[in-house]
C-alpha cells in the first residue's frame, strides 16, 4: 500500500496481517472461469447507462498554476519490459467492488493500485507530483484546489478522462446505493463540491479551510460512462464487474476461488511520464490462490511463485536455510523503510459484557506478555509497538507506553471490580469466567498467540484461540461478532480517527470501529480534529486523541516491523536503492507511488535455469539495504 493510496480520500484503512497479502476468500462457484472486459457485463453485452448532465461554470479566480518535474527519480533506467510476475493470494476476494459490503479487504489495494488520482506524493520527498493532473493551484479561500487534467489521460476502455468524472465521484460516493457509510460521510462532510470549468479544468472545494489541503482534495475519478445512474442493485450488480481504470494494468481473467490475472496495457497513456518511466515493467501479473503458507513455500521453491515474504523470523532464520537459497538461485533482501507503522495488536469488542468495564480491559492488557513473544518467538527481530500511531512525526504521542505484562496489576484491577480467582486460577465474577475468544487468520501467528495464552493463564485470564480462514475472520470482525480481534490496520500519511473510534461507527456492522468505542470525550476530540484549521492544533488534538484511546484501553499494541524482508528468484532485478522510504514491499506490481520498480532479466533467468539443470551453484546472496533506516 503506497503512501499516496494511503492518503487519498478514496481510501479507508484495511484489515490486514503482518505478512503477505491476506486476501479474502470466496467459494462462489469455483471452477467457473469468467473473462469480463472493462465496461461489459459477464454476458459480454455492454451496458448503456444514462449519464447525468454535465454543468460547467466560469472560472473567475486568477490563480498561479504549479507543477513539479524536479523531484528525484526512484526507478531504474536499466529496467526492461516483459514477462509474467506470479504472486499468491491466501484466499479469494469476496468482491471486486472497492466500496460497499465486503470490499474493505487487502485485495482492494491491487485494484486501487491501478486507479490514479489527480496528484500523487513523492515516496521519498513527500512533495506533490503529477498524476492525472499536470498542474494544480490553490484558491485564496484556502479550501479550494484547481487542477488541469492531462488531455492524454484515458480509461482502460479508451474513453477520455474528463473533469465530469471527478464531479461524478462526488455523486457516486455520496450515494446511499453503494452502502458505504464512511464514503458517504467523508464526501459530504469533507468535500463541498467539484466545479467543472471545461473538459480538462476543474476545482475541488473542501467544506472548510484546512492544512494539508492537497491530502484531502487530490481525488480519483469515477467512470461515469460506465456506472451512469446508480440504483439499489448496485451491490450485487457490480460484485464481479471489471471497472475501467486509469492505471497501467487491468484485470484480464479470473476464476473464482482460483486465480486473478492482470495484463499491462499495450499503449498505456502514462507510460512515458516522468515519474512513471521505467516502471510497471512486467506484461502480466498472476495471483494464484494458495491457502497455506507452507504450501506456498513449496510453490516458491519450485519457482511457481516469484517472491516470498521472509519478514517473520522463522522464515528468515530457519526456513531460508534451503538449497535454492544456499546455492544462490534465490536471493534474500532485508530492506529498511521509514514509514508509518501498522496498528497491529488485539482489538477488544466493548459490546461484549466482559469488556464494558475499563478495569477488565486494563487487566487484559497487563496479562499480555508481548515482550516474551518478541524475544522467544520472534528472535528479537520485531520491536514493541507502544501506540497505534507510531511514525507520524508530531502527530504521534510518543509519551504513551503500551501496558506491560504485570500479574500484580492484573490482580489489582480485577479485584477492584469484584472479581476473584476460581479453583482453576481463572478470574470469576457472578459465575462468569474471564475466558475470551481471540480470532485470527494466519497459521504463522499461532505460536505467538499460544505463548500469549500460556502467559495469560498465569495472570488468571483464559484465551480461546480461534483461527479462521481470512474471509471468515474478516467477516466476523467487520460484523462485530468477535470478542478479541488479532489484526492490524494499514496506515495513512496523517492519523485517521473518525472511522475507528467515533461513536457514529459503533454498535453496527460494516464499519471500522471494531472495538465499538462509544465515548463522548473522544467524539468531541475527534470532531475538533476533523474541523481544525490550524496544523499545530491538529497535532495537539491528535496526541490528545491517542491519550484518550490509551485511557479507554480498547486496543493492546503488539509489534512493529520497520523493514521488508523478502526472498526472490535471482532473475528479478531491483533499482538502487531497492525501494523507497515508504515501500512496504519491493515487489508490489501496482501502485502509482511505490509500485512496479522491479523487472525481469531474461539473461539471468536462462543462466539460472541452465545452472540448476547442470547442478551448478552461485554464491549465496543476502542484501541488507539501510538507505532509509
Amino acid at each position: 500500500m503506497s503512501i499516496k493510496k494511503r492518503l487519498t480520500i478514496l481510501f479507508t484503512p484495511i484489515l490486514t496481517g503482518l505478512i503477505l497479502t491476506a486476501l479474502i476468500a470466496c467459494g462462489d462457484k469455483p471452477g467457473t472461469t469468467e473473462k469480463t472486459a472493462a465496461g461489459e457485463t459477464a454476458a459480454g453485452q455492454r451496458d448503456t447507462p444514462v449519464l447525468p448532465e454535465v454543468k460547467t461554470v466560469p472560472m473567475t479566480e486568477e490563480v498561479t498554476w504549479l507543477t513539479n518535474d524536479a523531484e528525484p527519480l526512484f526507478s531504474s533506467p536499466e529496467a526492461v519490459k516483459g514477462g509474467t510476475f506470479r504472486e499468491a493470494l491466501l484466499s479469494f476476494p469476496l468482491t471486486f467492488r472497492t466500496v460497499g459490503p465486503d470490499s474493505n479487504s487487502s485485495f482492494r489495494s491491487a485494484i486501487l493500485g491501478n486507479q490514479l488520482s489527480l496528484i500523487g506524493i513523492h515516496p521519498n520527498t513527500e512533495q506533490i507530483i503529477p498524476e492525472l493532473a499536470t498542474h494544480w493551484a490553490y484558491g485564496k479561500d484556502k479550501k479550494t484546489m484547481y487542477f488541469k487534467l492531462n488531455p492524454a489521460a484515458r480509461w482502460s476502455d479508451g474513453v477520455p478522462v474528463t473533469a465530469a468524472d471527478f464531479a461524478y465521484s462526488l455523486d457516486f460516493m455520496r450515494s446511499k446505493y453503494i452502502v458505504a457509510p464512511w464514503y458517504n460521510d467523508y464526501y459530504t462532510q469533507e468535500i463541498e463540491r467539484v466545479d467543472i470549468f471545461d473538459d480538462h479544468t476543474l476545482a475541488v472545494v473542501s467544506t472548510k479551510a484546512q492544512p494539508d489541503l492537497h491530502l484531502r482534495l487530490g481525488i480519483s475519478p469515477t467512470p461515469r460512462h460506465f456506472y451512469g445512474q446508480l440504483d439499489d442493485e448496485f451491490v450485487q450488480k457490480y460484485n464481479w464487474k471489471i471497472v475501467p481504470n486509469t492505471g497501467p494494468y487491468q484485470i484480464s481473467d479470473f476464476q473464482k476461488g482460483k486465480f486473478v490475472k492482470f495484463k499491462r496495457k499495450k499503449e498505456w497513456w502514462g507510460q512515458d511520464l516522468r515519474y512513471f518511466k521505467h516502471r510497471f515493467n512486467v506484461d502480466r501479473v498472476t495471483y494464484t490462490v494458495v491457502r497455506d503458507m507452507n504450501v506456498l513455500w513449496e510453490y516458491f521453491k519450485k519457482s511457481r511463485i516469484d517472491v516470498f515474504p521472509l519478514t517473520q523470523p522463522k522464515w528468515w532464520h530457519v526456513k531460508a536455510d534451503t538449497p535454492v537459497i544456499n546455492k544462490g538461485y534465490v536471493h534474500k533482501i532485508w530492506f529498511f523503510n521509514n514509514t508509518q507503522q501498522s496498528a497491529m495488536g488485539l482489538w477488544l469488542n466493548q459490546d461484549r459484557e466482559i469488556f464494558k468495564d475499563p478495569n477488565v480491559r486494563y487487566a487484559f492488557a497487563h496479562a499480555m506478555n508481548v515482550e516474551a513473544v518478541i524475544q522467544k518467538i520472534l528472535r528479537g527481530d520485531y520491536f514493541r509497538l507502544e501506540n497505534g500511531w507510531t511514525g507520524y512525526g508530531e502527530y504521534s504521542n510518543n509519551d504513551i507506553r503500551a501496558r506491560r505484562f504485570d500479574i500484580g496489576k492484573v490482580g489489582e484491577y480485577m479485584s477492584s471490580s469484584g472479581w476473584q480467582r476460581g479453583q482453576d486460577g481463572i478470574w470469576v465474577k457472578d459465575g462468569v469466567r474471564f475466558s475470551v475468544e481471540v480470532s485470527y487468520s494466519q497459521d504463522e501467528h499461532t505460536p505467538r498467540l499460544v505463548m500469549l495464552k500460556e502467559e495469560a493463564i498465569k495472570a488468571g485470564i483464559e484465551l480461546r484461540l480461534q483461527r479462521l480462514d481470512p474471509a471468515a475472520h474478516y467477516k466476523k470482525i467487520i460484523e462485530k461478532k468477535h470478542d478479541v480481534a488479532w489484526s492490524g490496520w494499514s496506515t495513512s500519511l496523517r492519523p485517521q480517527y473518525w472511522e475507528h473510534f467515533h461513536s457514529a461507527n459503533a454498535h453496527k456492522p460494516q464499519t471500522n470501529n471494531i472495538t465499538n468505542t462509544d465515548d463522548a470525550v473522544l467524539d468531541g476530540l475527534i470532531e475538533q480534529y476533523r474541523d481544525s484549521l490550524d496544523e499545530d492544533e491538529r497535532k495537539a488534538l491528535s496526541r490528545q486523541i491517542q491519550a484518550r484511546v490509551h485511557e479507554i484501553g480498547c486496543f493492546v499494541p503488539t509489534f512493529m516491523v520497520p523493514y521488508v524482508r523478502e526472498a526472490f528468484w535471482r532473475w528479478w532485478r531491483l533499482p538502487t536503492p531497492a525501494g523507497t522510504k515508504h515501500s512496504q514491499s519491493l515487489f508490489a506490481p501496482f501502485d502509482s507511488t511505490t509500485g512496479g520498480l522491479f523487472w525481469l532479466d531474461d539473461g539471468l533467468k536462462a543462466e539460472t535455469e541452465n545452472a540448476m539443470k547442470a547442478g551448478q551453484s552461485f554464491e549465496p546472496v543476502t542484501i541488507v539495504d539501510e538507505t532509509f533506516k
